[in-house]
């Protein structure tokens, strides 16, 4: 062995206090760890050891090692997922983490360097390669460390001297207080630690339907989201693919309320060549390309009703057959379904199957309209800034109280997709740093038309009206009221005949 190797190695087994440096190593086969072993204990390291990724997860959290020496093919869950795990969590996620492995393919180090990895050990192991790589990546890591504390050493003394000095100078002070928002705005927790994709919410209200996702997620029951347009019904949808067993597999999406009748029962299950006028070609259906995945239907409320028991099939016995032929396809298909339409009242008038109904909601979830999480407004708002911001070309720093108590006060109809359409038309008119409403200024939420309760005809009429007054009676396009509503210009159209809904 290389003298200066050695000499490195034995350095690097020490941190700047003298304590010996903790390695965990990683890998199912004893030789492997027996050989690691052997050698880091006599450079005076400080080794631990775990034959499996979920060991190496929960060592790692409580014994927060230096560095982390993990082999990728493992039984269960292997190196990269384990690595993946490693690198979400907060208390593990800085730990360097070097692949021991005998494939050499360029993908598998892509692959690697993906989920987080900063080096790769090819199997059998160079003693001496080893470590050196190791000696290499801690003091990186030890020099990050101490960048980081040099760093944090310096905003304190500026933040000091700051201070110091706000009271004589008033130039100093503005930049302190501008310097601060800043760094407020810029750390502000927007997701939470759920991680539940775009979901953005800090209402305990809402907290509660994230823990209905959390306890369905992980299971194969069927789920159905209920609630408003523009309440998030398909963000929600995906939370529960995501997090189920089923994540690595398709999402597919279909919404009921876009597909003609004609063409919908094709598009679900697909059709053979020849089975109607224009099938020129074989087509695979959704439930089909959803086969060990998620399929989640929007809007199934508009299902025609012929094509329930088709699905209600699906969903007992996980079978069905293509349009135009008697052979029977079997699938394992999770069905999360969404609708903003009563069903219950829509079994009572025979527009919806009761067996399906009750099939469909063994587990239903509530999306919470905006009016009943307000408190989420501020988060909100922030998230869409950043979100829309870098197109449209602004930055937005502040977001002056009296904006927010506007948004606060208006009762949004359309919704969170109402809110966001706002704020990204704030964007645009505002011309510096800080976010400007224009001449948009909300309005007071509607009583109800008459005393007493109101019916869910009534609720939906005079929902849809204050949406068409908010956009001026301006029916599709990007801001019309079909986009807010979530439905397609010709739907909301026949759903304004029926309700009676005229422009005055």
């Amino acid at each position: 062995m290389n003298t200066f190797i050695d000499i490195d190695a034995a350095n690097s087994s020490r941190d700047s206090s003298g304590s010996a440096r903790t390695i965990l190593i990683v890998d199912d086969m004893p030789n492997n760890i027996s050989v690691l072993f052997e050698t880091l204990t006599r450079f005076n390291y400080k080794v631990l050891v775990a034959r499996d990724g979920k060991s190496a997860i929960e060592q790692a959290g409580l014994a927060q090692p230096d560095l982390i020496l993990l082999d990728v093919m493992m039984p269960g869950m292997d190196g990269f997922e384990t690595c993946r795990r490693l690198k979400q969590l907060a208390s593990t996620q800085t730990i360097p983490v070097i692949f021991m492995t005998a494939l050499s393919e360029t993908i598998d180090k892509v692959n690697g360097f993906n989920m987080g990895a900063v080096d790769y050990i090819t199997k059998p192991f160079q003693l001496q390669e080893v470590l050196a790589r190791i000696h290499t990546h801690l003091t990186l890591r030890q020099l990050q460390r101490e960048l980081e504390e040099a760093n944090a050493l310096l905003e304190k003394r500026v933040a000091e001297r700051t201070e110091s000095l706000s009271k004589a100078l008033a130039e100093v002070e503005q930049l302190k207080n501008q310097l601060q928002a800043e760094n407020a705005y810029l750390r502000d927790e927007i997701k939470q630690t759920h991680n539940f994709e775009e979901i953005v919410s800090q209402s305990k209200a809402f907290g509660k339907v994230l823990r209905q996702v959390e306890q369905v997620a992980n299971t194969s029951t069927s789920v159905l989201i209920l609630g408003e347009s523009g309440t998030g019904k398909e963000l929600l949808a995906r939370a529960v693919h995501n997090r189920s067993g089923r994540k690595n597999r398709p999402l597919v999406k279909v919404n009921c309320a876009v597909l003609p009748a004609t063409l919908i029962e094709s598009e679900l299950f697909g059709h053979e060549k020849g089975a109607f006028t224009g099938a020129t070609n074989q087509k695979i259906g959704r439930f089909e390309l959803a086969d060990g995945g998620t399929i989640f239907l929007d809007e199934i409320g508009e299902l025609p009703i012929e094509l329930q028991a088709k699905l209600l099939r699906v969903l007992q016995e996980g079978e069905f057959e293509r349009v135009g032929s008697n052979k029977t396809i079997k699938v394992n298909v999770r069905l999360i379904a969404a609708t903003n339409r009563d069903l219950e009242k829509e079994v009572g008038q025979g527009r919806f199957r009761e067996d399906l109904y009750y099939r469909l909601n063994v587990f239903p979830i509530q999306s919470l309209p905006l009016r009943e999480r307000k408190d989420d407004i501020p988060l909100l708002v922030r998230h869409f800034c950043i979100k829309h911001g870098p197109s449209i070309g602004r930055q937005i720093d502040v977001i002056p109280q009296d904006v927010l108590d506007i948004l606060m006060a208006y009762h949004w109809p359309g919704n969170v997709r109402e809110l966001e359409n706002v704020v990204e038309r704030s964007l645009i008119i505002s011309s510096g740093r800080k976010l400007d409403l224009g001449d948009w200024s909300g309005r007071k939420s509607m009583g109800p038309a008459k005393a007493g309760l109101l019916t869910m005809e009534d609720c939906e009429r005079n929902h849809i009206i204050s949406v068409l007054e908010y956009t001026r009676w301006k029916v599709s396009g990007e801001n019309g009221a079909a986009k807010i509503l979530d439905m397609i210009p010709t739907t909301l159209d026949s759903r304004m005949k029926k309700l009676g809904i005229q422009r005055p």
